[in-house]
């Protein structure tokens, strides 16, 4: 990196840790603000049941299904950790988490995107910046900084394993052997990031059969297999002691979280007819024991995917509905003002310099085969969002794997609109001073 690359960097830097910090403040030390991301409200609750040494759990019945004083699988157990330990240091005081959270995420997610650019467009430093620019002040991932919710942290985590892949992808197309450090790095980001989001699962085998591709094509697939199964071995054990865990807690398996279930159930619910409701929560089954999640967990899957099977046209209308929560970028009056600003002031702005950036990458062969990865993953997760459970939160992996191509299109606009302005401007000029110097 060049010294004023490195000097730009660090401005930009620092500009989206006093952006999200000023959101931190604005919201202050009320654990319901804003008011539409109730997620909050369970965090802070655990972070205190956690130093208060209850564990994970709730003294109250707990949304969506947890008993008072009963263990509880449904949260990040890596957030609701990090939560409790900024309250170990600062006491019970949301606005602490919220600096926190601030800070670290101004400085890692436009790094993260950085890095990821430098995958993209190797060697273009401007388009690097650009994209870090652009996630430093992108509306909503200034609004989830600053709230007590998993987005930061895994967004962070998800961009480092793609990047990571990527360059094994590169390595293995070539013909080359991996390196050693990307392989583990590989597994615990991937592992990491399940730890703040299980959504992250469904991808990793999506990941590393693409790898694999590679690797055949550059016929070195027995070190790549060999190199995955060591990625994947370094996941696993991430998410071990959570499993071991909840069998000690349930006893029943439960490899992670006990949330796929309510999901499936709730969102293919009859409730929303054909029409998805993405804030409407389904209403527990009466004839459904409580209080082992992990069983409840199994059954709530079992009863979501009957509701798609007893009616498949509805379920087919419903995904389609939720197209329309999932691209969702302009102001609605069900929404408040701080959501409907961080909304438009990022999808809703940089939307058109990101399809006008894809469409770039899809004409040119060299950057697709280079960029493939990525375009594979905002499809599949796009996909299974939409097939499951659609908002506009969970569309945020995407939009951050998507910045360097808004760069692309935001930096190409301004070289061509600068082209054909320069000429025009010369020549009236010409015009006015009657050609004269």
């Amino acid at each position: 990196m060049h010294e004023i690359e490195r000097k730009w960097l660090w401005v930009i830097l620092a500009v989206a840790v006093l952006l999200r910090v000023g959101v931190a403040l604005y919201l202050g030390d009320e654990i319901d603000a804003p008011p539409l991301l109730t997620d909050q409200r369970s965090y802070h609750a655990l972070g205190q049941r956690l130093l208060a040494g209850h564990g994970f759990s709730f003294a109250t019945n707990w949304y969506p299904f947890t008993l008072a004083n009963t263990p509880t699988a449904h949260w990040s157990f890596l957030y609701s950790l990090f939560v409790a330990a900024v309250y170990a240091i600062f006491g019970p005081h949301p606005l602490a988490v919220r600096l926190v959270q601030a800070v670290l995420g101004g400085l890692l997610l436009p790094w993260m995107v950085y890095r990821l650019a430098r995958q993209v467009f190797p060697g273009k430093a401007a388009l690097h910046l650009v994209a870090a620019a652009i996630a430093a002040g992108y509306g909503y991932y200034m609004l989830y900084a600053a709230t007590l919710m998993t987005e930061t942290a895994y967004i962070c985590l998800l961009l480092w394993s793609l990047e990571v892949g990527m360059r094994i992808g590169m390595r293995l197309r070539a013909g080359n052997k991996v390196c050693g450090r990307d392989v583990v790095w590989l597994g615990v980001s991937l592992g990491l990031a399940a730890l703040s989001r299980q959504s992250i699962l469904p991808w990793v085998p999506v990941l590393f059969l693409w790898l694999l591709w590679q690797a055949r094509r550059g016929r070195v697939f027995a070190g790549a297999f060999r190199s995955l199964v060591l990625s994947g071995l370094i996941l696993v054990a991430l998410i071990l002691p959570w499993t071991y865990r909840n069998y000690r807690a349930y006893g029943q398996f439960l490899l992670l979280n006990s949330n796929t279930g309510y999901a499936m159930y709730s969102a293919q619910h009859p409730m929303h007819g054909s029409r998805f409701s993405e804030f409407a929560a389904a209403p527990l089954p009466e004839d459904m024991a409580r209080g082992n999640e992990a069983q409840m967990d199994r059954e709530l899957l079992r009863r979501g995917l009957a509701f798609v099977l007893e009616d498949p046209w509805r379920y087919l209308l419903l995904c389609l509905s939720r197209v329309r929560a999932y691209l969702e970028c302009w102001p609605t009056p069900d929404t408040t003002l701080l959501h409907n600003i961080g909304r438009v002031g990022s999808f809703g702005v940089f939307l058109p310099f990101m399809l006008y950036g894809l469409w770039r990458t899809l004409r040119d062969r060299d950057s697709l085969q280079r960029n493939a990865l990525l375009l594979l993953f905002a499809v599949f997760y796009s996909v299974m969002h939409i097939l499951t459970w659609a908002m506009v939160r969970y569309r945020l992996p995407v939009d951050a794997v998507c910045l360097p191509f808004a760069a692309l299109g935001v930096r190409d606009l301004y070289v061509r609109g600068r082209t054909w302005l320069v000429p025009r401007r010369a020549s009236v000029v010409a015009r006015v001073t009657g050609g004269r110097q």
